[in-house]
């Protein structure tokens, strides 16, 4: 049974599960965190050639049925970790070492805050594997001069390399969503490791920066900036950049978003 205010749908189709499985990573010794098992559905996929799957489930009923499943078959289950707790307030840093890979069937509604808590750990995760809305991951894969290009795009390129993987039907999940599903793979790094931004305070400040000139679509990049600097350094700012006087945010590469910063944030 699904619970709707959790946004449970479940990938019961195995087909679909299967070919999931076969845009993965897999290796043996992985170490994969899974985000909203459910019943195990790719959970049971995952385990195999002693890699260690821990499972992050805040539904108590399915962690305790995850429970009741290994301890069932532990043979068929060894390497699986439950921890029954909100993602969101997860230290994922604490659950494993170098290196995580990280699969989730995502709530939609919370796709962008979780995606901002796992970039916390950015520099010990190799891939990321989300399904999600589909309109949300054209947004995220999303690149300068196209519509949906915005802060969520600018976001999860740098700090990783984000491409649809799969667009999934609604029928091979139970209940089915009522909006169109797509699986989004991620590679890290992003462009972060090309930009000349360091240390941990650099970067939530550039991402601040960023989201400043997303403020208000509509707007010109100058316009927006005008909250966090004067309109002449912004006009010197531009022209020192190579960008015309009514450039928009959502033309500009994330190298000129660094430019930019660089200029007016100091």
């Amino acid at each position: 049974m699904s619970r709707q205010r959790l946004g449970q749908h479940f990938l019961h189709d195995i087909g679909w599960r299967k070919r999931i499985l076969g845009t993965l990573p897999q290796a043996a010794n992985q170490t994969w965190i899974e985000i909203g098992p459910g019943h195990g559905e790719m959970t049971q996929l995952l385990i195999g050639e002693n890699r260690r799957v821990i499972a992050i489930e805040t539904d108590q009923r399915l962690a305790e049925g995850l429970r009741a499943s290994r301890d069932s078959d532990p043979n068929q289950w060894r390497g699986l970790e439950i921890v029954n707790a909100d993602v969101l307030t997860t230290d994922i840093g604490a659950l494993a070492g170098e290196k995580i890979h990280i699969y989730g069937n995502l709530p939609y509604y919370i796709t962008s805050p979780i995606l901002h808590h796992l970039f916390r750990w950015a520099a010990r995760i190799a891939t990321i594997h989300i399904v999600i809305q589909l309109e949300v991951a054209e947004r995220i894969a999303a690149h300068p001069g196209v519509r949906d290009y915005g802060y969520l795009s600018a976001l999860c390129q740098f700090y990783a390399q984000p491409k649809i993987a799969l667009r999934i039907p609604a029928g091979a999940f139970r209940p089915p969503p009522k909006v169109k599903s797509a699986l989004v793979g991620m590679a890290l790094p992003g462009a972060q490791a090309n930009l000349d931004i360091t240390g941990v305070a650099n970067e939530k400040h550039f991402l601040e920066f960023v989201q400043t000139c997303f403020s208000q679509k509509r707007k010109t990049l100058r316009n927006n900036l005008l909250a966090i600097s004067a309109d002449k350094q912004i006009h010197e700012a531009l022209a020192t950049t190579a960008l015309r006087p009514d450039a928009r945010a959502e033309q500009l590469t994330l190298p000129q978003f660094a430019a930019l910063f660089a200029l007016l944030a100091r």
